[in-house]
């Protein structure tokens, strides 16, 4: 695959395993690039044997050969982001130094938070289970064109004006809507002065950074957060995140071409989970959804929520592989499936007036899901790094996905750690 550019991200509701397969791919890119969402993700990775939880930093931050860079599509939190570098410091020599940030991105601000935490306490608003950490709110402002951005807290006298109208505009809900206490305007204006000071030493142009390593034919990584059924217009509309998380998200929120991409790997569970609230409609509803929680692990990185579980959904992947140009699958969590008797997979949705509604809205309340039935397998995938040493009746699952989802699985991974995978695909 030479320096193409490559794209991982999620095709399902999130939590498929990305941070690791990021980290993984890492070594042979000289930047990788997270474009959309905020501290609502969460990438858990194995360095060393410590388990490490990202939120904003890209997952290639642990690798002193790769920049790290944060587009202009993503919405920072500035007190979320200097907890996690300090957090994640030790195990990352060097981390300032790799760390540029776009300073077009617009910055989370108190504000978000509580109007964010008051819209999902409300009776008057849909509860979607947000993560009550101002992403809405932010991503609402920044398309409203009242959003402070990193660029704004450089100066006083032009964050000033922006600031007067845009918390005017939230004091006035704070007060007369939801009767809770205004924000004091000079508090909230040094707060993102403070911001602007320490954010200072890490901002760059990101854009301009990817065109030049372009130039160089240098391997760029696109990070995407969260997973593409949670796309705020190819998702599961209104169970979703506010920005674009599919591919189509790349282009803008990192500040590059669209054909800067030239390979595009999208990671699935060998099962589903979706965490919140949302149809699923291979949910699990018996012990079977429990014994497959606590074999892989699945609370949110991010919110601590447990996972809904459910069987693997066949006709949203492949909806979303052939909507986004997905060049291939990276398969997780193969090893979770260790041990069952019988796996379904879903090909199909019965209802054909549902399959309308299903295939340009993504609506998935009243479809009924159609399975095929593989054999499991007794003898372990897990931690297994040969494609030779996985169990037949796997192979026969792994061939099934490809063959329904229409595109090759490149990577299995059998484990949360490096050593736990194997590469399909060697030009990766």
């Amino acid at each position: 695959m030479g320096a193409k550019n490559l794209a991982v991200l999620g095709l399902q509701w999130g939590d498929e395993g990305k941070g690791k397969i990021v980290n993984f791919l890492s070594d042979k890119a000289h930047a990788a690039c997270r474009y959309q969402g905020g501290h609502n993700a969460g990438h858990t990775l194995i360095v060393n044997g410590k388990k490490l939880v990202l939120h904003l930093l890209p997952s290639s931050i642990c690798h002193k050969n790769a920049s790290s860079l944060i587009g202009k599509g993503v919405v920072v939190s500035c007190d979320a982001l200097f907890s996690e570098i300090e957090e994640i410091e030790p195990f990352a020599d060097g981390i300032l130094d790799r760390l540029k940030i776009s300073p077009a991105c617009t910055l989370i601000q108190p504000y978000h938070i509580l109007v964010d935490q008051l819209k999902e306490k409300s009776n008057s608003f849909t509860t979607i289970g947000t993560t009550l950490r101002g992403i809405g709110p932010a991503y609402e402002d920044k398309v409203a064109r009242r959003a402070i951005r990193i660029v704004d807290t450089l100066s006083e006298s032009k964050l000033t004006p922006k600031l007067e109208e845009t918390l005017s505009y939230y004091n006035f809900q704070f007060k007369n809507y939801f009767g809770v206490d205004e924000l004091d305007f000079n508090e909230t204006k040094d707060r993102n002065l403070e911001y602007g000071e320490k954010l200072k030493p890490l901002l760059a142009d990101v854009s301009g950074t990817i065109l030049k390593l372009n130039n160089e034919n240098k391997r760029i990584l696109f990070e995407g957060a969260q997973g593409a059924l949670l796309d705020v217009d190819q998702g599961t509309y209104p169970f979703v995140t506010s920005s674009n998380c599919s591919p189509a998200g790349i282009a803008s929120g990192a500040g590059c071409g669209p054909l800067d991409v030239g390979y595009i790997l999208g990671v699935v569970k060998a099962y589903v989970t979706r965490v919140g609230e949302g149809p699923m409609p291979t949910e699990i509803h018996d012990d079977l959804s429990v014994e497959i929680a606590t074999k892989g692990g699945e609370v949110g990185a991010t919110t601590g929520r447990p996972r809904r579980c459910g069987w693997f959904d066949a006709v949203t992947v492949k909806r979303i592989v052939q909507s986004n140009s997905v060049s291939a699958l990276c398969l997780t969590k193969i090893d979770v499936l260790d041990g069952m008797e019988s796996i379904k997979i879903c090909t199909d949705y019965n209802q054909d007036a549902a399959k309308l509604a299903f295939a340009e809205c993504m609506e998935l309340d009243d479809v009924e899901p159609s399975y095929i039935e593989c054999a499991g397998w007794t003898e372990p995938c897990a931690g297994v790094n040969s494609y030779e040493e996985i169990p037949e009746n796997a192979k026969i699952f792994i061939k099934k996905i490809e063959e329904v989802c229409g595109v090759p699985v490149d990577i299995i991974s059998t484990g949360p750690d490096d050593a736990s995978t194997i590469l399909m695909n060697p030009d990766l």
